[in-house]
């Protein structure tokens, strides 16, 4: 559903929302602008935000880039942007860093999201515990067979480590949510650079498992989403909207943005518009993530 946005064009977004432009009139001034960068799992939800405000505050030039979640904090901590876009929390280190510049970071919750576990619609396989997918990740388990499907080996994919989506999955899903454990992802994982492109290898390889937003997911069928179960003899469940908020499916997160500081001027306007507004919280919903409101 997402796939439509490349990266390449995020970094020449400025149809509507680049410094020194307008998507309403040529007569229109901008008066202010806002540097909105980080992760890649919020960047397609960010730009649809932007591009609703222009209608809202067309004087005002929002720039939306990603990334991943920490390129946008360490661009935060630089002071080189206003907010920081994150699927997941700053990390202790990055509030020290901060904290040595004199910044202190303040986080906004603004949607939730669940990570859809991924394979190819070939595989047989449709639904595996959360332990399971830790341990094929971590390649105790590397072939399909070991988990009711064909004798193949399994081509494991991950965001690269930079993304929140990485850091989310590596340490609820591998690490089973346990801060002791030391777990990491199998050496011979591929990392790659965005949520299309695991997408794309899950589409063309019946061998391969990843994990991605639930936004970016398509709905045509060129993969196949799993059923996940918190352990063994629990409900296997798929991830949703209802489920998230219900609390029935067990890799669901919240997405985050960042300033330094509380928020003033237009960049708290156009926050307190993303998390108050109707408009704003049904973007979120028609994208494909789970409103706060």
């Amino acid at each position: 559903m997402k796939g439509i946005v490349l990266f390449s064009f995020l970094l020449l977004f400025t149809v509507s929302c680049s410094p020194g432009s307008s998507a309403s009139t040529s007569s229109n001034k901008i008066t202010a602008s806002i540097q909105n960068k980080g992760s890649d799992t919020i960047v397609n939800l960010a730009l649809a935000w932007a591009e609703a405000y222009q209608n809202v505050k067309p004087d005002v030039s929002i720039s939306v880039t990603g990334g991943g979640s920490g390129t946008g904090i360490a661009a935060l901590i630089n002071g080189t942007v206003d907010i920081a876009n994150a699927s997941r929390q700053i990390s202790p280190d990055e509030k020290q860093q901060a904290q040595t510049k004199g910044i202190t970071p303040v986080e906004f919750v603004i949607a939730r999201d669940a990570i859809a576990v991924i394979v190819n619609p070939e595989n047989p396989v449709s639904q595996l515990t959360l332990q399971q997918i830790s341990d094929v990740y971590s390649s105790k388990i590397n072939n399909w067979r070991a988990v009711g499907g064909d004798n193949r080996p399994i081509v494991r994919l991950s965001r690269e480590t930079n993304s929140g989506t990485h850091v989310y999955f590596l340490e609820t899903v591998i690490r089973l949510g346990d801060k002791n454990n030391k777990t990491l992802f199998s050496m011979n994982t591929l990392l790659l650079p965005s949520s299309e492109g695991i997408i794309a290898e899950v589409r063309d390889n019946p061998n391969a498992i990843g994990y991605d937003g639930l936004g970016y997911v398509p709905h045509d069928g060129s993969v196949k989403v799993m059923s996940v179960a918190k352990q063994v003899n629990a409900p296997y469940v798929l991830p949703s909207i209802e489920t998230v908020n219900n609390n029935s499916y067990p890799i669901a997160r919240d997405l985050y943005m960042y300033t330094a500081g509380e928020p003033t001027g237009e960049a708290k306007v156009y926050l307190d518009w993303i998390m108050n507004s109707s408009e704003a919280q049904q973007i979120v919903n028609k994208l494909g993530f789970v409103p706060i409101k």
